[in-house]
């Protein structure tokens, strides 16, 4: 799908990709494979050269933020410690584009890494490495908790316990994590939306991100029911906005999990259908959070299940057609680089539209 880019001056940080190389897995997974492996094996190779061709297709991105996906672990290290080689591989992607050879264009000045909160007070050597090996660019972590009782839902790629959030371990990992003015991504699912519900609760001084609206589902047994569901996750969407420790990411909904479009890899869908599929959702996201905390993400290479890099962006545009340009800029850049702290970004001659 081609198509005109809407508003092609408007600056973009994009605050939630990856970058890995799964070729040596793809082929690794039971058949019949889960729908997420059909949709990685059209990607299994992201890393600079792809993020830079999906980048400068036509939108005006001049920053990103990386986020964290399990890939260049270091196998030198303990377990712990493996996901250190994660942002060490990332940083290295990050002064590629801060030499300056490709211009007003910042990847991955913000880091997302991982570190497993359920080590409890075992976990701050593993954040001090991190914190290293980011240098100045390592922002958080995350560390997902998507779960759901039907093991189809999410096929063989994810292993997080049931409760994660709620269990002491983590609790434990997460309150030695707070000291050190980090932010939290959070990737749950549409029905385990109360469980970071309390913890944001519990800890209200750490700043909090739900990834990709917090994921309705339209997959495996909640095939056909987004509509019937639609009620319970608008209210746990409004309560978690009570937390004003939490923000929003605007996006993931091109998974495959979603079901939105239920079609995929990259039907070709356009704009004006993605955005008619996704409004009641980021609609709902922006009025409980106001634009102040909340952020259009491409989770690329993800969601190419159902878009192409400039499609999936002007869906978000159409969908941003009725703000003003004080919250475009926030919904679009400004909310991602003040909670990561990327702010610099904003100050490139590419930034000033």
């Amino acid at each position: 799908m081609t198509e005109d880019i809407l508003e092609p001056e408007l600056p973009i940080i994009d605050p939630h990709h990856h970058l890995w190389d799964l070729r040596p897995l793809v082929g690794a997974f039971p058949e019949p494979r889960h729908a997420f492996i059909e949709a990685i094996s059209g990607a299994a190779y992201y890393t600079f050269d792809q993020l830079y061709a999906d980048t400068h297709s036509g939108h005006n991105v001049v920053g990103t933020v990386f986020m964290e996906c399990g890939a260049f672990y270091d196998a030198s290290r303990d377990e712990a410690m493996k996901p250190v080689g994660e942002v060490e591989f990332v940083n290295g992607v990050a002064a590629q584009g801060a030499s300056g050879l490709y211009g007003d264009y910042r990847p991955c000045a913000g880091i997302v890494g991982h570190a497993d909160l359920t080590l409890g007070d075992g976990v701050r050597p593993v954040l001090e490495a991190l914190i290293a090996a980011g240098n100045g660019r390592f922002k958080g972590i995350r560390h997902a908790a998507a779960w759901d009782a039907d093991p189809e839902v999410l096929g063989p790629p994810f292993h997080a316990p049931e409760g994660l959030y709620a269990s002491d371990a983590f609790r434990a990992g997460f309150a030695a994590y707070a000291e050190h003015n980090l932010t939290f991504d959070a990737w749950l699912l549409e029905p385990q939306l109360g469980d970071l519900i309390d913890l944001a609760r519990a800890f209200p001084h750490q700043q909090i991100v739900l990834d990709h609206c917090g994921t309705p589902l339209g997959i495996a047994c909640y095939q056909g029911k987004l509509h019937e569901r639609f009620e319970n996750w608008r209210k746990s969407i409004h309560a978690l906005a009570e937390c004003p420790n939490v923000a929003v990411k605007l996006g993931g909904l091109a998974m495959a999990f979603c079901g939105l479009p239920e079609e995929g890899p990259d039907k070709g869908y356009g704009s004006e259908h993605l955005a008619g599929l996704w409004r009641p959702y980021i609609e709902t996201c922006i009025e409980a959070f106001g634009p102040e905390r909340a952020m259009f993400e491409s989770n690329y290479p993800v969601d190419r299940w159902g878009a192409t890099y400039p499609v999936l962006w002007n869906a978000f545009k159409r969908l941003a057609a009725k703000h003003s340009p004080a919250e475009k800029h926030a919904l679009f850049a400004g909310t991602a680089a003040r909670i990561y702290d990327i702010e610099h970004v904003l100050e490139l001659p590419s930034a000033a539209a």
